[in-house]
């Protein structure tokens, strides 16, 4: 009896993966790196408060976490964050760095000692925040990002190079963190070091540009005494997006560019290696308080996307597909020089795999094994590759490669069914036609339980999940929330819309002051196309989404007619609010390219704005937020209810303490699925057993 499968109604299956265990599921490592021989990563901890630790795997291959709670690993810098650690052996022992999310401090410690502060706290605004460290032993310093703010407001911040003392004497002390560059860009990602230890390179971009709209690629010299000099820019502009910068071991710089409509890998090697720095194109004057040269020195077409001052760079590897991608986090990495002149990649269109790329000859062989997706995280020791990858029937995973022999192995983090893999979705990659024929990428994943068929004559209720950025990508991967809703009977779209990440330029251009139309067109076309054909309930279609995903599913809801109901989370519901100074300094001029400059078209902010037209919104919705969030913060939904106000439209807000921009939590992402499911059973008449009921307030 126990093999017999049940006819019971789409939505009413009994599953195994239950809210509880999806929540200590959520998350995945990330941010690989290697002290010494062992390999590094942080991961997250959902049952403890959501905070992320520092793992290492030891020589026997065991794994220990190096960090207890409270200690949280993660880094505020642009928000988002970005790599927050770094460690080298010093003495024969670890020494490793990392920034505390409390108090954005950054720390020394060695396993097994206590960690110690290396930087202030300071009494302004957001305070002092660090990112993407390299430690200098030699040196007796950290190199990294400094973030600091200078008044209480969101933009009131700055952000240079800067080297904090290993000795903590700078632990009480701004003035004991000496800046390495000055103010000449608003954002800026940690420097790479060459080899020889003379140069240093970075990547720096301006409001109103995103890093995958235009960054520059600067390069200095660094003196005897440790300072920069002659910073200038060597590649990028407005309209080209480098994603990352190395160092190869024979000293040659190494970047990503999107120059030919995809990000691709490039090779400099006419960046001139004089004693004391980098000169200026031909003999440019110095300006001598900053050591960057001036406006008319700056290199040929620096301003036009494609700096020729020491050569436009030399493709390895030109292909129609991403070696890079959106730089959300200071410290992605899509690639990584190996000590033989190899590079490991990290590289698709769409998904992404694992390779080893041949400089010389431009060719790319890929690990084998089960994985179809890998993170932008990468580092390599000898010929030693670590990566994080995952599969639709595995999360993601701490995989190394040995470049020698292509053989690939799980190191850490490993996967581990929890329940029966029977019951996990079964997805399938399909391309739709939208609006004047454009192409939408999606993931379908329709319901799914080995125990359970629904009745013949019945079609599935299927929700549309709409992807956060909204320069981002849904990744093709095992999420236990997604089998959450498939292993019941609810069919899942995750639709990588008109403006996601991973299949060149033009595409994610196709959003460009078109953010709440395309979007929701593409959504909306999915959909439909799924109820079309006979996979879909036409009557039964919901959207659901969070950050930028939550305003295209607030914006479905207000200007279509295609969905029963739907899940907002921690959204954007009101583009003048967030435009003027409701969000934080790094996507407080997004709006720019999404939508159009606001002093330009107001009415546009207005007219696509659904907290302007509540009146629009119809149908049943439920409502997330954090009430820490500083990104979308919880006014956005204040404003959207207070004109919900009297509608009658079924609807419940709740707002979690403790939580921003992404919950963390367990048990705040068990109350998020569970009502979640309980509004699709309320509109769409389905019986999920062992539910608690989510209040619909009029």
């Amino acid at each position: 009896m126990g093999d017999e499968v049940r006819t019971l109604a789409y939505g009413s299956w009994p599953s195994p993966i239950d809210a509880a265990l999806a929540a200590a599921h959520d998350g995945h490592p990330e941010y690989v790196g290697f002290v010494g021989d062992e390999a590094w990563w942080t991961e997250p901890r959902p049952l403890e408060g959501g905070r992320r630790t520092l793992v290492r795997r030891c020589d026997d291959g065991s794994q220990e976490s190096v960090l207890p709670a409270p200690w949280n690993v993660r880094s505020r810098v642009i928000e988002y964050g970005g790599q927050p650690w770094a460690g080298v052996m010093a003495d024969g022992e670890p020494l490793v760095v990392f920034v505390n999310f409390a108090d954005q401090r950054l720390y020394r410690f060695r396993p097994g000692g206590v960690p110690h502060p290396l930087t202030p706290v300071s009494p302004v605004g957001g305070g002092l925040r660090w990112a993407d460290p390299q430690v200098l032993v030699d040196r007796g310093e950290v190199w990294c990002v400094l973030e600091e703010f200078t008044g209480d407001g969101s933009v009131d911040v700055r952000r240079v190079l800067a080297a904090v003392p290993l000795d903590g004497s700078a632990a009480q002390d701004r003035d004991g963190v000496r800046e390495l560059t000055g103010e000449r860009h608003r954002f800026v990602t940690g420097p790479r070091i060459s080899p020889d230890g003379r140069r240093a390179a970075w990547l720096a971009w301006d409001h109103p540009r995103m890093p995958w709209d235009g960054t520059e690629l600067v390069v200095a010299g660094i003196g005897g005494d440790g300072t920069f000099r002659e910073a200038r820019t060597v590649a990028g502009g407005p309209e080209e997006s480098i994603a990352q910068v190395e160092w190869s071991t024979d000293g040659r710089l190494l970047y990503t560019a999107d120059r030919t409509g995809w990000w691709n890998l490039y090779a400099e090697d006419g960046v001139p290696k004089e004693e004391g720095g980098v000169p200026t194109a031909e003999g440019g004057v110095l300006n001598a308080e900053d050591g960057v040269p001036n406006a008319e020195d700056r290199a040929p077409n620096a301003g036009s996307g494609v700096s020729n001052a020491v050569g436009d760079g030399v493709p390895l590897c030109p292909r129609e597909e991403e070696f890079g991608g959106p730089l959300w986090k200071l410290g992605h990495r899509w690639f990584a020089p190996l000590e033989g002149g190899l590079i490991a990649v990290v590289h698709g269109r769409g998904a992404t795999t694992l390779g080893i790329l041949d400089p010389e000859t431009g060719e790319v062989v890929d690990a084998a094994g089960p994985w179809t997706e890998f993170a932008p995280t990468l580092a390599v020791h000898g010929e030693r590759v670590v990566a994080v990858g995952a599969s639709p029937r595995s999360a993601y995973e701490v995989v190394e490669l040995d470049a020698r022999t292509g053989r690939a192995r799980v190191i850490g983090a490993a996967h581990d069914d929890a329940v029966d893999p029977a019951y996990y979705p079964e997805p399938q990659i399909r391309t739709f036609t939208g609006p004047a024929g454009r192409d939408i990428h999606a993931h379908i994943y329709p319901p799914h339980n080995p125990g359970c068929v629904a009745p013949g004559d019945e079609l599935p209720p299927y929700v549309v999940w709409a992807h956060g950025g909204p320069t981002g990508r849904a990744p093709l991967v095992l999420d236990l929330e997604i089998a959450y809703f498939t292993s019941r009977g609810i069919g899942v779209a995750e639709v990588n819309y008109g403006g996601s990440a991973g299949y060149g330029r033009e595409y994610r251009g196709r959003l460009r002051e078109q953010w709440g139309v395309v979007d929701v067109e593409d959504c909306a076309a999915v959909a439909l196309s799924l109820a079309d054909e006979g996979t879909a309930d036409r009557d039964r279609l919901a959207v659901r989404g969070g950050s930028a995903g939550g305003w295209t599913a607030a914006s479905s809801l207000a200007t279509t007619d295609v969905y029963a109901c739907g899940t907002i989370i921690y959204p954007i519901l009101d583009l003048a609010g967030w435009a003027t100074g409701e969000t934080h300094d790094f996507e407080s001029r997004y709006l720019e390219s999404l939508v159009g400059p606001y002093a330009e078209v107001p009415a546009r902010y207005a007219e696509r704005s659904p907290a302007e037209h509540a009146d629009r919104v119809t149908v049943p919705f439920l409502l997330l937020q954090g009430l820490d969030d500083v990104i979308c913060p919880p006014a956005q939904c204040e404003r959207f209810l207070a004109r919900m106000e009297g509608r009658r439209v079924p609807h419940a807000y709740l707002a979690f303490e403790g939580e921003g921009h992404g919950f963390r939590r367990a048990e705040t992402m068990v109350r998020v699925l569970e009502s979640e499911l309980s509004l699709y059973a309320q509109v769409f008449g389905l019986n999920p057993p062992g539910i608690p009921t989510l209040e619909l307030t009029k």
